[in-house]
């Protein structure tokens, strides 16, 4: 889901500013409205609310799947799914029909052995040029052997899970066990929660590695659902006691309630540790040259609030491919801003490049652009179009139109008098509706005659 901005290339090679500290924070399947400055009343996120206004907090921000695989891959590429190859989820379905593999089994299994194709160059190998030392901390989910794992694509540090879910305190995704520290699989911390594990490491790398500059990737499982096995489990949302007790039930409550509790223990739990590595980064004095970007992989499913949107996760409305999305970043721009400009997850290598001072691999396609001069300086966005497919799902939006091509919502939407989705204009603007379709059409054909990757397409 790309332009240079010279003042800032400038100033970051001078010996006057060094090149920014980089921080990006993803949570899982977290909804549009669950932050309280995107307007929730019910949870509490002090700290990501304290992070948009010191910075600028996006509400028309875009991811290019509208689930976890495809887009962790075009925030780390900055290319289409369907032009770096991972337009589709590499997982094993078995499991949730009650499957449990043996590790014979497992070991030949899709999850086990697919992966991001290896001529596919990744940020943290992008920045290497420019002397950033690359860390990532939680959720991989783009390949489980070793060529495919964080160091074989440009990081220096990682501990985390490597697919797309486990349970939070045993680490295991449906009763295999899945956490691994650089390119070896651990159960040395069986038992401890996941979040808290993510935030250890990311204060240790901090620690060890800010004197010269660095890519601090924190992609948190909080506040996907548990994968485990047992149907009773996996259906939760796991959330230390503590946190659960920040939202009392009332008596009687069912199990939505009891979801949307342990949903919003597990957010305010990630807010806290969020809180703890930003207060981190002010005690070692380089907050100020340090850029923080947040946001949610794609929509909120099974739990979360999306209003005004409509859909979740996996899905091609709105509440599917929105989310919510705040960046802090010193010197760049008055704080406390809102912007209602089309941006997407593509813009994020280009950008971060940009900030960096290096050039991103000339024969490499970039589906985004620098979006340095909206973030700091109000620009309009020059993103006038994105599309998405999910296998024979489709959307496009083309400035204020929104179309969509699926089995539940395939109709012609004005955005900016309706962001629900809920008047299908079709029929009263078919020539709106013949240019999106024509647009859709001529996006595909370009993934199409891109140069194929891996692991899905033949090559």
């Amino acid at each position: 889901m790309v332009l240079a901005c010279v003042s800032l290339l400038v100033g970051c090679k001078s010996a006057k500013h060094a090149p920014p500290n980089i921080v990006i924070i993803v949570s899982d399947d977290q909804g549009y409205h669950d932050l309280g400055c995107f307007g929730a009343t019910d949870i509490k996120t002090p700290h990501l609310d304290k992070l948009a206004s010191q910075g600028m907090k996006l509400t028309s921000f875009y991811v290019t799947w509208p689930a976890c695989t495809p887009s962790r891959g075009s925030l780390l590429t900055g290319r289409y799914p369907q032009r770096n190859g991972i337009y589709d989820m590499i997982r094993n379905e078995a499991p949730d029909y009650g499957h449990e593999y043996t590790p014979e089994q497992y070991a030949v299994t899709w999850e086990r052995i697919g992966g991001m194709d290896e001529r596919e160059v990744l940020l943290p190998a992008m920045l290497k040029k420019a002397g950033y030392t690359s860390g990532i901390f939680g959720k991989w989910d783009l390949g489980m052997s070793k060529r495919f794992l964080p160091l074989a694509r440009g990081f220096d540090d990682f501990y985390g899970f490597v697919n797309t879910g486990i349970d939070y305190y045993t680490h295991e995704r449906y009763g295999v066990p899945s956490m691994y520290r650089n390119n070896e699989p651990t159960t040395e911390d069986k038992g401890k929660y996941a979040t808290d594990l993510f935030l250890r490491e990311s204060l240790r790398f901090v620690r060890a590695n800010h004197a010269k500059p660095f890519f601090l990737y924190v992609p948190f499982n909080a506040p996907h659902n548990s994968s485990n096995l047992d149907p009773a489990i996996r259906r939760t949302i796991q959330a230390p006691d503590e946190y659960k007790a920040v939202y009392p039930l009332p008596e009687g409550a069912d199990a939505k309630a009891s979801r949307r509790r342990d949903y919003m223990a597990a957010v305010t739990c990630m807010d806290d540790a969020i809180g703890k590595l930003m207060a981190e980064l002010d005690r070692l004095g380089v907050a100020d040259n340090t850029i923080i970007i947040f946001f949610s992989d794609n929509g909120g499913g099974g739990g979360p609030g999306n209003s005004p949107l409509c859909g979740g996760r996996g899905r091609m409305l709105e509440g599917g491919l929105r989310g919510p999305w705040s960046v802090r970043w010193p010197r760049r721009g008055k704080p406390g801003r809102t912007s209602v400009a089309c941006l997407t997850s593509l813009e994020i290598v280009p950008t971060l490049c940009a900030a960096a001072g290096v050039e991103p691999p000339r024969d490499v396609v970039l589906d985004g652009f620098d979006m340095t001069p909206v973030l700091s300086e109000g620009q309009t966005s020059p993103r006038k179009e994105m599309f998405w497919q999910r296998r024979g799902d489709m959307a496009a939006r083309v400035g204020k139109w929104k179309y969509g091509q699926t089995p539940d919502m395939t109709g012609l939407y004005d955005l900016s008098k309706d962001i629900s989705e809920s008047q299908d204009l079709s029929s009263e603007k078919p020539d709106v509706l013949a240019m999106m379709k024509a647009r859709l059409a001529a996006w595909h054909q370009a993934m199409d005659e891109a140069e194929p990757r891996g692991p899905f397409r033949d090559y």
